[in-house]
């Protein structure tokens, strides 16, 4: 097993504590008491989500690559939430929400939760919601915007494995994607077919209904719902410095590149890169 360490947790934290011992050096840490007093944490389950917005078309996603000209994150299916919540209950652990901008779509919500007054100027206008079943994975991935994210959970439990920027060369990261190869699995790592795996280190986290998880820029994550489950994330873009520099690059050229050589090459495109995340990952643990 890859050797991953607790995520520390605080019940109560200020805006000082956390910019100094957190946010600073970038620090992954669990907030328990954040939402103690929003609606979110009293009224947040299907049955309420349902009540505001069941007859409501949602775009939902699946957990396997993109293949041949299909853009990477496009929707696999469209459906009533409503419709998508019975096949929760009913076992689906593949179809998630993702992405789901609930200002836009469901503006009543506002009034469920506040943004903290923790040090970071949220950008307000994009909160968005993540919904998956028990056993539910996300794949290996980070954010291309390069944001400080607070990860709210409600419902079941929800498990977090991240690993921090400095091993994006042990990843088995494809180029121009955000994500790890897919055939790689963190869980129960195949040392031999990935040698690169032996090198990680890592943290994970098990979060409970109200938890809010601080994941820093460029960190990777892989999630794995342990029951029915609701998160909102809520950003705080980069204002200079590298992490500017990284979105921007993210942003403005490698996912236009990507969509673009998809809709040229298409398979062929995506069998290239799978090919060098290995290549390029090997050559990386002979030159350490």
């Amino acid at each position: 097993m890859i050797p991953l360490s607790q995520v520390p947790r605080v019940k109560i934290i200020i805006k000082d504590d956390f910019l100094q011992n957190y946010k600073k050096n970038e620090i992954p840490v669990v907030m328990e008491n954040l939402t103690q007093k929003w609606g979110a944490k009293e009224k947040w389950s299907m049955d309420y989500f349902e009540s505001l917005a069941g007859d409501k078309e949602v775009k939902l996603y699946d957990s396997k690559p993109s293949k041949d000209k299909k853009l990477q994150h496009a929707a696999e299916t469209l459906m009533p939430l409503k419709d998508y919540f019975t096949m929760l209950k009913n076992g689906e652990k593949d179809l998630r929400m993702f992405f789901f901008n609930m200002l836009v779509e469901v503006p009543v919500l506002k009034d469920d939760f506040s943004f903290p007054d923790i040090g970071l100027n949220f950008f307000k206008k994009l909160p968005v919601m993540f919904v998956g079943g028990k056993g539910a994975k996300v794949q290996m991935h980070f954010d291309i915007d390069y944001a400080d994210i607070f990860l709210c959970h409600f419902g079941g439990k929800k498990r977090v494995i991240l690993f921090d920027p400095s091993q994006t060369p042990l990843m088995y990261h494809v180029p121009y994607s955000f994500s790890s190869l897919y055939d790689v699995d963190f869980l129960n790592p195949d040392y031999e077919k990935y040698p690169a795996l032996k090198d990680l280190k890592g943290q994970e986290v098990v979060m409970n209904h109200g938890d809010i998880l601080y994941i820093p820029p460029g960190w990777w994550h892989y999630i794995i719902y342990e029951d029915i489950g609701f998160s909102m994330a809520i950003r705080a873009f980069p204002r200079g410095g590298k992490n500017l520099l990284n979105m921007l690059r993210n942003l403005l050229w490698i996912r236009s590149v990507e969509g673009l050589m998809r809709k040229i090459l298409g398979q062929f495109w995506n069998d290239r890169n799978e090919k060098l995340a290995v290549e390029n990952t090997n050559k990386n643990i002979k030159n350490k």
